[in-house]
């Protein structure tokens, strides 16, 4: 299989995703972006095979982004592409190509959208965080739903529209637990989420929320928002920040997990979800 990625060595997602083409057997061409950046009508070509917008593959930390005032929503594309041309550092990274599509692979794990599938040894990130493939599920399934119910998690809307659900897995087979989400506009409300008891303890938490948002992402999402009784400080190290429930917007107080499933009692967060 042929495939390019355009890369930046010093970026730790850029490693892994390289490292995980690498791990399914295949060499690809690497294209050091800062050094000899793609064309202004390839970039454009590529963000369009993407399926993204423009402002979606702009890099934001470690860049000149706020410095050029690239926050500006007036900005046109074509501004925006001036400023990646001119500071290359700006387009986001990896990008990969391949014959399975084009894509921005963060987390690192999405490069295996592009890969051939394949049984694979489980690979672990440089960073420690397992890597895992994402599969939709049914609502009704029968994994997720013993998974919640063995957590006391709430079981009963699962099937009703608008929502869904993913199992999460090792590269080798082993599933790790299920996640899922409500999408309203922009705001993705995460749900059901649930590591089995052997991957406790081992960062796949992080892991699942990670591939979770970027699904959310694809599909518009742009605030993540969940609810939780006792996991607060653990989705506080990834990022969320505590909410006031009159705070929350009415899309995300008017789920069912929100007006009658979880208790009163429960935390609400969120996050921005940014690539």
């Amino acid at each position: 299989m042929d495939i390019v990625i355009y890369h930046n060595p010093g970026c730790g997602t850029s490693r892994n995703a390289l490292a995980l083409i690498r791990h399914a057997g295949i060499e690809p061409h690497v294209i050091d972006y800062q050094k000899c950046p793609p064309s202004r009508e390839l970039l454009r070509q590529l963000i369009e095979r993407m399926g993204m917008a423009v402002r979606d593959v702009l890099r934001v930390k470690g860049t000149p982004y706020a410095e050029l005032g690239l926050g500006n929503p007036a900005l046109t594309d074509d501004e925006l592409l001036d400023a990646m041309m001119a500071h290359p550092i700006l387009i986001n990274r990896p990008i990969v190509v391949s014959p399975r599509g084009v894509g921005l692979c963060r987390p690192s794990d999405m490069v295996l959208d592009l890969l051939p599938e394949a049984p694979l040894a489980d690979f672990v990130k440089d960073d420690g965080e397992i890597c895992l493939r994402d599969d939709e599920v049914a609502g009704r399934d029968a994994g997720l739903v013993a998974a919640l119910a063995a957590e006391s998690l709430p079981t009963s809307d699962l099937a009703e529209p608008g929502r869904r659900f993913f199992v999460y897995r090792t590269l080798s087979g082993e599933i790790v637990g299920y996640a899922g989400h409500e999408l309203y506009e922009a705001d993705a409300f995460l749900r059901s989420l649930v590591v089995l008891p052997a991957w406790r303890g081992k960062g796949a938490g992080k892991a699942i929320v990670s591939r979770l948002v970027r699904r959310a992402f694809d599909e518009g999402g742009r605030t993540a928002w969940l609810m939780t009784t006792s996991a607060a400080e653990a989705f506080e190290a990834m990022g969320f920040k505590r909410i006031a429930r009159e705070n929350a917007p009415e899309a995300i107080l008017g789920t069912r997990q929100a007006r009658e499933l979880c208790p009163s009692s429960a935390v609400i967060l969120s996050r921005a979800i940014r690539l």
